[in-house]
């Protein structure tokens, strides 16, 4: 069999979720373990008592390491990429190797397992249909604010990670610029003292306020604000208002921020009313 660089999917907390496919790829596929701390990985491999020579690869040393996997890879010897912990390359180093690989013509293959974006939506409680998962949120004050407002109209569920000595600061940017969107906030995933905080951001800033300390690592999962509850047709307020001397794309402007409608979407509903009026009329 050529040489294969396998993505190996790591259990984010509880050892037992590592899957029976992935302890058989590192202790009898894999030549090499590529793993972003060795001293991480050394622990889950002492574990299932695997003795595979590891070598690091993380954000500090991946254009740097890269060209040397390939070589090996291209030497017969498969390699087992694998993060500290859940998915290599989902906000782990990883793509640059993956890409190199793929253009070489060197089988990349996929090992399914954990994921902390994954395990934190399936038990959030919201919408799962359709979500955005953006990573860590900006460290930064400014920039995370920025980012933030770019949620308002979001309609998907937002899946991102946080560190704990900044999630203070993170909850109390959101509880200022999406107060109403429903949160849940899980801290250490499938670990002993895995927790699960829903509320407001508010809420949830009260909550961990009180606490002498915040550790474990965090994934938030942000709802899109509930709709305001509006009396009336937002078709006839459009009409009202350019009746008024209003402006239409003021109006529109207007009337979608009222219905918390999208102003695209509210001027098709009013195309479409046009191009039903002369039908009516018949």
């Amino acid at each position: 069999m050529p040489a294969t660089l396998y993505l190996v999917a790591t259990p984010i907390g509880n050892l037992e979720d590592i899957t029976l496919r992935a302890l058989r790829v590192l202790r009898e596929e894999a030549h090499l373990i590529a793993c972003e701390d060795t001293r991480q990985t050394q622990k889950l491999l002492e574990h299932f008592q695997i003795g595979k020579p590891t070598v690091s690869y993380h954000e500090h040393n991946e254009s740097s390491r890269t060209p040397e996997l390939l070589e090996r890879l291209e030497q017969g010897e498969s390699i087992a990429l694998v993060s500290d912990a859940g998915t290599p390359l989902v906000s782990d180093p990883g793509y640059r190797l993956v890409a190199a690989a793929v253009k070489r013509g060197i089988p990349v293959v996929p090992l399914p397992g954990a994921s902390a974006v994954l395990t934190a939506l399936s038990a959030s409680a919201l919408p799962p249909n359709e979500f955005r998962f953006v990573g860590f949120l900006p460290v930064k004050s400014g920039a995370r604010r920025r980012f933030l407002e770019s949620l308002k109209q979001e309609k998907m569920t937002v899946v991102a990670y946080e560190s704990p000595h900044r999630i203070l600061d993170a909850l109390a940017d959101l509880s200022d610029i999406l107060p109403a969107n429903p949160l849940v906030l899980a801290r250490e995933l499938t670990k002993i003292h895995e927790e699960f905080l829903r509320g407001t951001p508010a809420e949830l800033l009260q909550t961990l306020s009180a606490r002498p300390a915040v550790k474990g690592e965090i994934t938030l999962v942000i709802g899109a604000a509930p709709a305001p509850v509006v009396n009336g047709d937002p078709l006839e307020e459009v009409a009202r208002l350019q009746a008024n001397g209003v402006g239409r794309m003021d109006a529109l402007k207007s009337v979608a921020k009222q219905f918390g409608l999208s102003k695209r979407e509210l001027y098709r509903l009013v195309e479409e009313h046009r191009a039903e009026i002369p039908h009516r009329q018949t």
